[in-house]
């Protein structure tokens, strides 16, 4: 199971969403790894994801290029973050070109993932899904906020914040774009998608702004 599998959201709005990562198996081919895992990182970056970054050193929203491919370590796991199915494609052809001998994974829609990996002549070896979240339900958050939050699958992206960016693209304190970027740099392992989360926060901005323009009509209502 990986920390990218429990995005959350429609078909509609994950359409386009994918996170490709590379690691070692831990005690097989760990030690040496890095210089294959370094060259994946090489190849992802080179097709201009909309983020990147390695769980050990940070993301591009907060490393250059430079550091991240410095940074990569045997026990490193390096993700890339595509809107582009062609991309990701693209990247696969040339990651089984290059016979890397590590573990590579992309997650996204399922029907979505094959037709991307059969374009990039791979095949799926295995599938993975989350079973959903289980418990106390009624203490999550709401859908539209939970879309933004589980793209960081180590939770680094607060509820709270999300909420509080929403009203700041709304009063015009921060654009959609700025915004989403500012959440992308909490997410170390760069599997947030800040593409994705423009869309997001709007969506969350224009939710609250019908919610507030409901409670002012209740608040002038008179009954007689």
């Amino acid at each position: 199971m990986t920390h990218s599998l429990h995005r959350f959201g429609t078909p509609e709005n994950l359409e386009g969403d994918y996170v490709v990562f590379a690691m070692s198996a831990k005690g097989i081919n760990e030690k040496g790894s890095a210089q294959a895992m370094r060259k994946f990182m090489e190849m992802a970056l080179d097709l201009n994801p909309v983020n990147a970054g390695d769980m050990k050193t940070g993301n591009i929203f907060t490393h250059s290029r430079e550091e991240i491919l410095s940074g990569v370590q045997d026990v490193s796991i390096v993700h890339a973050v595509f809107v582009d199915e062609a991309k990701v494609s693209e990247l696969l052809a040339r990651v089984k070109e290059a016979d890397l001998g590590i573990s590579v994974v992309v997650s996204g829609l399922f029907d979505r993932v094959h037709t991307a990996g059969e374009a990039g002549g791979v095949r799926q070896h295995t599938m993975e899904c989350s079973a959903g979240v289980w418990g106390q339900v009624d203490r999550l958050p709401s859908a539209d906020v939970m879309q933004v939050t589980t793209m960081c699958g180590h939770g680094m992206v607060a509820a709270q914040l999300v909420e509080r960016r929403a009203r700041d693209i709304r009063s015009g304190k921060l654009t959609q774009q700025q915004a989403a970027r500012e959440l992308a740099r909490l997410c170390v392992c760069g599997i947030f998608n800040p593409v994705r989360a423009e869309r997001l926060l709007l969506a969350i901005a224009e939710r609250q702004r019908r919610k507030e323009e409901k409670q002012v009509v209740l608040t002038g209502q008179t009954v007689a």
